[in-house]
């Protein structure tokens, strides 16, 4: 199979579908690859380094989306990628559906087979292809809470570890996964007062064994919300429903009771956001601000640390991009996990949540692939 790597255009995106090393593996499954020049900037990787590792370097993007069988990439396609997708094509990358009808209705017209890594499941019921990118926003809110309070940058001038004699921010995690526990690790390292909340006991007992009492725990009621944002310098948004929009938990009406210059970071925004106020930004333009609440709502927060995350994605996608390099389409049919990240096909949405959230509608990946 021909793989193509085109280099990545939403504003703010230095990371790139395949690193050097995960182009080494494919070329030894017997595929070639097809990499953008350029692509691997972002990640000090130049054209050399691809060539070195046995891909064919190409003049331009649109060689790559015409020649290639199987295009890797680490956004969502842009409307002049999806475009150029054609039908027999797979398309293996993060495409957040639920919050981007535009988007789904262009895979649906291209006739592309897309695969979401967000949706991509295991065996235990988690989403690996999701969860190091999740860690990774997950440490990074925190760094991006901290830099926001800063007064220089709208917020109250709050130090979230404060100091001998000092009282140390507040934070509030709405969310106990991936992304919760890691914001909340971030948190306690740097001395910050943590409440994580959930809507699983279970996953609460689990969080309070983890950290041993250093955070506080509660269970996610509309109430208990509304009490730890007004009380928080820091709200971390950090929901996930598997393929579907985010639940809004903040309302305009709720930034009233919240304190001057606080700041929400809203990690759910790639799926719509989860609070009412929030917007997509970028990383050149990160906040801004709504009745004196500042909000950080990034839509690609691993792309600031891109040497980090695409080591961390391509250490995930590498063995499902190899099944599927190795089998074709055959591969969705073998591995349910994998079948699990099939959101368009045939110009259907093949994914229940996504479709749900667009208003479309769905068609089972089982009925499909037996087509």
């Amino acid at each position: 199979m021909l793989i193509g790597v085109p280099k990545e255009i939403k504003v703010g995106e230095a990371r790139v579908g395949l690193t050097p090393s995960a182009v080494v593996e494919y070329v030894a499954h017997g595929h070639k690859v097809l990499v953008e020049t350029g692509a691997g900037a972002g990640i000090r990787a130049d054209d050399d380094a691809y060539a070195a590792a046995g891909a064919t370097i190409a003049d331009a993007a649109d060689k790559v989306f015409a020649e290639a069988d199987m295009i890797v990439k680490v956004k969502e396609p842009q409307a002049a990628e999806w475009a150029q997708l054609r039908p027999g094509q797979i398309l293996f990358t993060y495409l957040h559906l639920a919050a981007d009808p535009k988007q789904a209705r262009g895979l649906m017209e291209s006739g592309v087979t897309a695969i979401a890594y967000e949706t991509v499941t295991d065996s235990r019921g988690g989403l690996p292809l999701l969860a190091p990118m999740s860690e990774v926003a997950g440490r990074l809110s925190i760094q991006a809470a901290a830099t926001a309070l800063q007064k220089p940058n709208g917020g109250r001038g709050v130090l979230l570890g404060g100091v001998p004699g000092v009282q140390a921010g507040k934070i509030a995690v709405i969310g106990g996964g991936v992304v919760g526990t890691q914001a909340a690790q971030m948190a306690v390292g740097l001395g910050a007062e943590v409440t994580i909340l959930d809507r699983s006991l279970a996953r609460l007992r689990a969080l309070d064994d983890l950290f041993h009492g250093r955070v506080r725990t509660r269970y996610s009621t509309l109430e208990a919300i509304r009490e730890e944002a007004f009380s928080a310098d820091a709200v971390i948004g950090a929901v996930l429903i598997p393929g579907a929009s985010a639940p809004r938990l903040i309302s305009r009406d709720m930034l009233s009771g919240m304190k001057p210059g606080a700041v929400l970071v809203d990690v759910a925004i790639d799926q719509g956001g989860c609070f009412e106020t929030s917007h997509p930004t970028t990383h050149e333009s990160p906040t801004f601000v709504v009745d004196g609440v500042v909000h950080y709502c990034v839509a690609n927060m691993p792309g600031a640390v891109p040497l980090t995350s695409s080591e961390a994605l391509n250490n995930a996608t590498l063995p499902f991009g190899l099944e599927l390099a190795d089998h074709g389409m055959a591969a969705l049919g073998r591995d349910p996990h994998l079948r699990a990240g099939l959101n368009v096909h045939g110009g259907r949405i093949t994914h229940a949540a996504v479709a749900e959230a667009l208003g479309l509608p769905f068609e089972a990946p089982d009925q499909m692939l037996a087509a």
